[in-house]
């Protein structure tokens, strides 16, 4: 798997969801955090627009093998929900993601609205605020959901 197999509309989300800092900084956990939500970090550290986008691919991609380690069953669903799982685990980690019991035991069976209501009743939601409710639309209408529209070149 490399860097390509990350569709362009999650990589998108993904900057949306994140936001870009290239000077370390400590997100709400304490973590130092650089570029599109990467950690680990160090204080005083600073990259460049370039660095963010090549580790947020890295990122992305290592999201993406750990979704299909622990949730094969999860590309079956489809490209645009399947990548909702992997945008959770960029940001909590598989193991928070694999946590979502009732939501991936929706996911599996095909009940996508039940997968998102699940999605959106979870302390991960009341942080995260819109990207949970974007992700929870995504997972309903099978159709990506970007906060702001995909510019192609």
């Amino acid at each position: 798997m490399t860097d390509s197999d990350v569709p362009d509309e999650l990589i998108a989300q993904l900057q949306q969801d994140e936001g870009l800092r290239l000077t370390a900084y400590q997100d709400v956990f304490g973590h130092w955090t650089i570029g599109y939500g990467h950690t680990p970090s160090r204080p005083g550290m600073i990259w460049t627009h370039d660095q963010a986008l090549a580790m947020l691919r890295a990122d992305c991609t290592a999201a993406l093998r750990d979704v299909d380690r622990v949730l094969p069953w999860a590309r079956r669903l489809g490209p645009v929900r399947h990548a909702v799982f992997v945008n959770m685990a960029f940001n909590m980690g598989i193991g928070r993601l694999n946590g979502f019991h009732r939501a991936l035991a929706a996911a599996r069976r095909g009940d996508h609205e039940a997968c998102a209501h699940h999605m959106l009743d979870s302390l991960w939601a009341q942080q995260v605020g819109d990207r949970a409710h974007r992700l929870a639309r995504q997972m309903r209408t099978n159709e990506w959901v970007l906060a702001q529209p995909l510019s192609r070149p």
